[in-house]
């Protein structure tokens, strides 16, 4: 394995989507809803699809984690997003050509840096309320390059593809929460404000406050 301390590699090329996409319409807006049931969407921002992700403990010294934690605050992302990167570019890496896995989370890096991007865009011309994971995947879904982006980072059709949307969103809906530097809005008994709506990218969706 290589050393914990490398930097990531270069994010894939994405036509001109990887420059954060083109500035869409936003649409109406989904109303607030009780959680999802797992398995009731194909796709979403809610629970963890677990016939796709398998979760990995281990230990570093705690310098090692100091640095990391340092360089994933630098890229605006949590911890563990940055060193499931850091793992996956080494797979890209690594790989020979025409690597059906290593083409995959190529594409996949550039959905999720992209977001970033236009999360921060959005953010910075003052479109954040509640909604923004929405507002932000609608926009992104409005440019065809996104959509054939993210299809090759879901693996295009059928049940696999369904359990690699699950992943993805819920990265995404993590990842421009962290962008606009919010936190998930609580409902009056404690529990996570979520919204659905139909007919988007992403279906279930986490509501977001500063507050």
């Amino acid at each position: 394995m290589e050393n914990p301390n490398a930097q990531p590699g270069k994010p894939a090329k994405a036509g001109k989507w990887n420059k954060a996409g083109k500035p869409g319409k936003a649409g109406k807006q989904g109303k607030a809803a009780k959680p999802a049931v797992a398995g009731d969407q194909p796709e979403t921002e809610g629970k963890t699809a677990k016939t796709s992700s398998v979760p990995v403990t281990f230990s570093l010294q705690r310098k090692v984690r100091e640095r990391l934690a340092g360089q994933a605050r630098a890229e605006g992302l949590d911890l563990g997003h940055y060193l499931q990167k850091v793992l996956e570019a080494h797979i890209v890496a690594t790989s020979g050509a025409d690597d059906p896995l290593a083409e995959r989370l190529e594409a996949k890096r550039a959905v999720i840096d992209g977001i970033v991007a236009l999360a921060s865009k959005l953010d910075a011309d003052g479109r954040f309320d509640e909604h923004f994971v929405l507002t932000v995947m609608k926009e992104a879904a409005a440019d065809p390059d996104f959509d054939d982006l993210y299809a090759r980072a879901t693996g295009g059709t059928g049940k696999h593809a369904m359990r690699q949307r699950k992943v993805l969103n819920q990265q995404l809906g993590r990842v421009i929460r962290g962008a606009a530097r919010a936190k998930g809005k609580r409902t009056e008994d404690g529990g996570v404000a979520r919204a659905q709506v139909k007919g988007e990218i992403i279906r279930t969706y986490t509501l977001l406050t500063r507050d």
